[in-house]
């Protein structure tokens, strides 16, 4: 009695062989049980969210379903216990990602294989449905029979889950191969998008996602399609500044470019084995890169290129040798008339092969046995801070509301932080210090501590500097015995410590020293100009003063002391000449 993992590989190739007759792709992909089982819990979440209100769903709840998708895809009996109340559309969602994503699971090639087979050469039915329900259920242990002609390999025999990190791993490399076959496969773009790290996390898929479902595109050519637009659109074809996947280009060019890269190889080089391991090698160098020898995922990525190069070394001579054979082969990569990157499809067709048929058996790996691992949203950190989860990537994040999730006491305190004052660091200054702006001083010390500018000098405006009267006490006291109204005797102390204050305050604005080392003779001449000028000055007090005998002593206004503006000197119309005191008290008489 043959093997069943040897029943379920003819079964795939008769598929792989006779797709072309049902399918509208041959490149159709194949999902697992793993990612049959990941799938169906997107699909209950999403059906959740819809009636719901959250992206989220009990690991129960998904086991259940899974026994129950399983049975009725297979037309089997159903089980005893009743259904879900949303199965129906559940199922509707399950079968909607499997179509955008151009791929089938293994229920739907064992549908469509008594359409495909041949019915002279190949096999009847080589699994049944009950046993197929027993291999996608986990509960039969599958012992695999390598061909003869083929040495036995790791990667041949049914790997155990022990290890995460190796899983994990794995389906990395096996999800980049698998872009490079189906570019529409999103499950293989939310494993690899930010893996190696690019900062393209949970925000990122999600403007990705609203960007392919308003546009009806795949992830992939979403994103693909928004970075060559940035790079060769210009601009009247470049995207709107408002886009939201502009805040991820570097991120995203960088996995564009990444994906060239492996293309380009896919399409230069020839030979399958040699194709093969220069893009496993690509991939582990990505993955291994800025990491220490000691690592857990260095070690698992070193083990699963090895591992995988020599898988693809082997089935590349399966393939040679069945070609030889017979003169039909299998042929999953027809080039299409309309092929835009001919070297592509054309000169990796070869590779195309060997690459199908390396996730073909990939797509055979038994259930994994701790189905709380696969589904759990704590997966191995491949990348960044957290690992790779597809169910909390597919999850939109939380929009916020405006309330703030913090408790009270932080926000209390975050609100003292930004209110406390800040120390100013001290500006370290070079040795031409002469050339920075100073800094301006604060109020108090301008206060306390003014200038000759803001102090007043006296009740009136300052004269030029080259009119300066200087007054002797003498000639103070004579002008005060000549004004017929009496003043307080204040008043020439006042004007005393004005001219001091007034001689001080010029003195330092002029900074003129030169007078104080001047001749005598010319001290003697300015002395006598003063002099003059001081006696003429007198008469016209005198003459302003006469005519007020006959009237009543008036109060004597206050002198109003202005800091910042000096007021303005009186004009020379205002001044009475002599003699005009006397006649204007006489015709008021």
């Amino acid at each position: 009695m043959e093997a069943l993992a040897d029943r379920l590989k003819v079964m795939v190739q008769i598929f792989r062989r006779e797709c072309h007759r049902v399918l509208q792709s041959e490149r159709t992909t194949i999902h697992g049980a793993d990612d049959m089982l990941m799938l169906l819990q997107l699909a209950m979440a999403e059906v959740n969210k819809q009636h719901g209100g959250e992206f989220k769903v009990a690991l129960s709840d998904v086991l259940m379903a899974w026994k129950h998708l399983l049975l009725d895809k297979l037309h089997l009996t159903p089980p005893d216990s009743a259904r879900l109340g949303n199965y129906d559309l559940i199922l509707e969602a399950y079968e909607a990602f499997l179509k955008r994503s151009n791929a089938v699971d293994l229920v739907d090639i064992l549908s469509m294989y008594k359409q495909l087979r041949l019915v002279d050469s190949d096999p009847e039915e080589p699994v049944s449905p009950i046993q197929l329900f027993e291999f996608l259920s986990g509960n039969m242990e599958v012992s695999e029979l390598p061909d003869s002609s083929v040495p036995t390999t790791p990667s041949s025999q049914s790997r155990p889950c022990g290890s995460q990190v190796k899983r994990a791993v794995r389906k990395v490399f096996c999800s980049y191969l698998n872009l490079l076959v189906n570019t529409k496969n999103d499950m293989a773009l939310a494993l690899t998008l930010d893996v190696p790290s690019r900062a393209l996390g949970q925000q990122a898929f999600t403007d990705i996602k609203h960007a392919a479902r308003d546009n009806n595109t795949s992830l992939f050519l979403a994103v693909t399609s928004f970075v060559r637009a940035i790079q060769l659109g210009g601009k009247g074809y470049a995207p709107a500044e408002s886009d939201p996947l502009r805040k991820h280009v570097k991120g995203l060019s960088d996995f564009v470019q990444f994906l060239d890269n492996l293309e380009e190889i896919l399409g230069e080089i020839p030979d399958p084995s040699v194709c093969g391991a220069r893009l496993v090698a690509a991939i582990r160098a990505a993955l291994v890169k800025g990491r220490s020898s000691g690592d857990a995922v260095y070690a698992a990525a070193e083990e699963t290129a090895k591992e995988l190069k020599e898988r693809i070394c082997q089935l590349h001579q399966i393939q040679k040798q069945a070609a030889n054979g017979s003169g039909t082969g299998i042929s999953p990569a027809r080039p299409k008339a309309y092929t835009i990157n001919h070297a592509t499809a054309y000169g990796g067709r070869d590779t195309v092969k060997v690459l199908m048929a390396l996730l073909d058996e990939e797509a055979l790996t038994p259930l994994c046995q701790n189905k709380a691992d696969l589904l759990s949203e704590d997966q191995p950190v491949l990348s960044g801070a957290e690992g790779t989860c597809v169910l909390t990537l597919f999850r939109s994040p939380e929009v916020s509301t405006g309330c703030s999730p913090e408790p009270l006491r932080s926000r209390v305190q975050s609100r003292l932080d930004l209110l406390k004052p800040k120390a100013k660091d001290r500006v370290i200054r070079s040795q031409f210090a002469c050339t920075y702006k100073d800094e301006e001083l604060p109020l108090n010390r301008v206060l306390e501590f003014p200038s000759s500018s803001q102090v007043p000098t006296c009740v009136h405006p300052a004269p030029k500097a080259k009119n300066i009267p200087v007054l002797d006490e003498e000639e103070c006291s004579s002008a005060v015995e000549e004004t017929t109204t009496a003043k307080p005797t204040s008043e020439c102390p006042n004007k005393e410590a004005s001219g001091v204050q007034r001689g001080a305050a010029l003195g330092q604005r002029s900074g003129n020293t030169q007078n104080r080392g001047a001749e005598p003779g010319k001290r003697k001449k300015s002395g006598s100009r003063m002099q003059s000028k001081s006696n003429k000055r007198k008469q016209v007090d005198s003459d302003q003063h006469g005519g007020s005998e006959n009237e009543p002593p008036k109060k004597k206004q206050p002198i109003s002391v202005s800091v910042k503006m000096p007021v303005k000197a009186s004009s020379k119309k205002q001044q009475l000449i002599a003699g005009q005191g006397k006649l204007t008290s006489f015709f008021r008489v």
